[in-house]
């Protein structure tokens, strides 16, 4: 067979596939290093597709490079890029340990997922295989090359080595197992029951009258958390701190800083799946309930920030004194190899294979200095300096918030739309059916045609907080006066709205005698019809009310398009059913009727040819239940709310979406909330983590802590 490839290609190849597999290395880590971190408040998919495809390109070329050189120093020599007995390869041999330090990868990407985390051990088993292969490389060099570029490359061989282990270490440390285990309480084997009983019996042979006597009735107490230990609340700036801030939202950031790290040491067990204690909830209720939605969100913004870095970055490991000290130790390494590079005598050397070189010890301090930049401009940073009254601290804490924007970018603020009325009318043809129809991915590319995002406003956030703030306080006196008070505001999910209202009756068949999935795609139907609808008008506005109508109407919209994104997109994060199989046998059934009426373009059409049909007999007598569609039955929800006054409607609507979000937040399992975090975060994870700041979870747990019994001879 005739050669694919001519000879001068092969030849071009062989002698720069090295050279080029080293420099793709180091643009692969550079880029990164620059983008890693904005997965964190950006939801573009083409961002996450440069991040993922450059997160797995880094190390195969890296892993790849290695290789290369291995088989250059072994197995027939004119395959060799040169000959080992020349300088040439004595050079390359000496990025051998870069590729180690890409192989380490940059601080902000540690794992591009949580499953990253848990294959920790098979990245351990890697290590030790690229660790013996670029040793190898190193010791065949340091038997035929020249001794003084050997010797440079220790100190850079040390250094990757120390990012190899960082890597692999904080995998180690954010893996499921691990990180619950970090979690855990000191082993406490409480009071000693066995000489207690042992005293007991020996007075009571002895003769005397022995009882015992409980102490914890005469004398209170110290407070104590689920796992039986006394709390430490030291972390927490003073309560009544708060209280100053109620009336602004010009709060320190210092102050929300500490605010937040306190919380994130004590909320992080959430993500553990493991119980809270009640001193853990008042101590974040009395600091929730004092200040604006401003400020509350803007705290669970920085602790979704903390919670990010311990499992996506090396953040757990650099912010200690350990860590500190390895990135000292291998920034001052690679210097040291640098320094040496430019002290030896280079002229028998190749002039590329020196550029190169250069290129990557460059290369490597720079990323190292970036690094360091991150580092100090960080929030675990700037939370550590602010705990610090010394002078030059202080003025370092200020340099770096001056240059620091005021509000940073911790996650997207943005959320998903989708909606079913827009998506079953299909205006907009796709350019690349045939394409999607060849590679079987049609169905999943119609869906995320008809996603959009819209910004979390100001109004909706308030809402939010407002309801939830409302909840605890007409439901108990006390946050924590009841466990089952909590797990009965965590399992209500609208009827709570309807019955608070005293619409149970008319409007409780779409939500109680329906699955949460169902009453979803009701909700959502009859709020588009609202929406829609121009028939219905402003007849007698509520002066006290806390929402103008147009608020309580667009954040409906927004809540109803966000939680069928949920439904559709991300059915994961809800509670199990069959909520797809009635989405797509709804838009079957609406795809089918706006075909029949070809007039109908608009969704404003739509929703008024869908009003006109009379839905006087049920659906369920006509059509049996054989489709699981619900359009119709929308239908009769929409003209049910058409009946209210037009604010109070919209009002009944906004909270029903609430208690909808906040049971779903509730339900969702906390590793679905950690996977969020690195796609430009959920509205629906800071809901969860507001909803036990306030009290409203399951994941805690009264405990009266240690009894205190006395024996009493008589």
């Amino acid at each position: 067979m005739a050669q694919i490839f001519p000879d001068s290609l092969r030849e071009f190849w062989s002698n720069w596939e090295i050279r080029v597999l080293v420099l793709v290395s180091l643009i692969l880590q550079t880029t990164l290093i620059l983008i890693g971190n904005r997965r964190k408040y950006s939801t573009g998919n083409f961002l996450r597709f440069l991040i993922w495809s450059t997160y797995l390109s880094a190390d195969w070329i890296a892993t790849v490079s290695l290789s290369v050189l291995m088989s250059s120093t072994s197995g027939d020599l004119n395959k060799a890029i040169e000959s080992p007995t020349n300088p040439g390869f004595t050079i390359t041999s000496f990025w051998a340990p870069f590729l180690l330090l890409h192989l380490g990868g940059p601080d902000n990407v540690t794992a591009y997922s949580l499953e990253d985390n848990e294959l920790w051990w098979r990245h351990c088993v890697t290590l030790v295989v690229q660790v013996a292969v670029a040793i190898y490389v190193f010791l065949r060099a340091w038997t035929t090359g020249n001794i003084a570029v050997n010797l440079l490359s220790v100190p850079i061989f040390f250094a990757g080595v120390i990012k190899l282990a960082e890597r692999t270490w904080v995998r180690r440390c954010a893996s499921s197992k691990y990180f619950r285990k970090r979690m855990f309480p000191r082993a406490d084997p409480g009071p000693n029951y066995a000489r207690y009983m042992e005293e007991y019996r020996t007075k009571e042979l002895e003769g005397y009258r022995v009882k015992s006597d409980d102490m914890n009735a005469k004398a209170s107490g110290s407070t104590t958390v689920g796992n039986g230990h006394t709390n430490d609340t030291s972390d927490h700036h003073d309560p009544e701190a708060a209280a100053d801030n109620n009336n602004s939202d010009r709060v320190e950031e210092k102050y929300l800083l500490g605010e937040a790290y306190a919380f994130f040491k004590t909320f992080r067990r959430l993500f553990a799946d493991l119980i809270l204690g009640i001193q853990d909830i008042e101590n974040s209720y009395s600091f929730f309930k004092r200040n604006s939605h401003r400020v509350v969100f803007r705290v669970i913004e920085i602790e979704l920030g903390f919670i990010y870095d311990v499992f996506y970055t090396k953040a757990d490991l650099i912010y200690s004194p350990s860590g500190g000290i390895c990135r000292v130790l291998s920034f001052l390494l690679t210097v040291v190899g640098f320094v040496s590079f430019l002290s030896i005598d280079k002229k028998a050397y190749p002039r590329v294979d020196v550029s190169i070189t250069y290129v990557l010890l460059v290369g490597a301090i720079a990323l190292e200095i970036y690094a360091a930049v991150m580092l100090l401009s960080s929030d675990w940073t700037r939370h550590w300096l602010s705990k610090h009254k010394n002078p030059v601290v202080l003025n370092l804490y200020r340099a770096i918030s001056f240059f620091s924007p005021p509000e940073r970018e911790r996650w997207s603020n943005y959320i998903a739309q989708y909606n079913l009325i827009s998506f079953s009318l299909k205006n907009e043809p796709s350019k690349w059916s045939f394409l999607q129809r060849a590679l079987c991915i049609r169905q999943t590319m119609e869906k995320r045609r008809y996603k959009t995002f819209h910004g979390v406003t100001e109004e909706l956030k308030e809402l939010i907080f407002q309801q939830l703030r409302q909840k605890t306080r007409t439901n108990t006196t006390h946050v924590s006066s009841s466990f089952g008070v909590s797990k009965d505001l965590c399992a209500k999910r609208g009827q709570g709205v309807l019955e608070k209202e005293g619409f149970l009756v008319k409007f409780g068949w779409s939500i109680e005698e329906a699955e949460f999935d169902q009453s979803i795609l009701l909700w959502h139907i009859a709020t588009d019809l609202c929406y829609y609808d121009e028939s219905t008008v402003l007849l007698h506005p509520t002066e006290n009310s806390n929402f103008q109508p147009n608020d309580a109407k667009e954040n409906s919209k927004l809540l109803s398009d966000y939680m069928l994104y949920l439904l559709v997109m991300r059915p994961f994060m809800l509670p199990g059913g069959i909520g797809q199989i009635r989405f797509q046998d709804t838009c079957a059934e609406a795809t089918e009727f706006f075909r029949e009426r070809e007039s109908i373009k608009f969704p404003k059409n739509a929703c008024e040819e869908l009003l006109q049909v009379s839905t006087k007999i049920p659906p369920l007598e006509v059509k049996g239940d054989r489709s699981k569609s619900v359009l119709f039955d929308a239908c009769r929800l929409a003209k049910d709310l058409q009946t209210l006054e037009r604010e109070k409607k919209w009002e009944l609507v906004s909270h029903v979406w609430v208690e909808m979000l906040s049971y779903a937040a509730s339900q969702c399992q906390t590793d679905q909330h950690a996977q969020q975090l690195r796609k430009g975060g959920e509205l629906i994870t800071h809901v969860w983590l507001l909803m036990a700041h306030l009290g409203i979870t399951e994941q805690f747990q009264i405990t009266k802590g240690y009894a205190r019994a006395k024996l009493i001879v008589e």
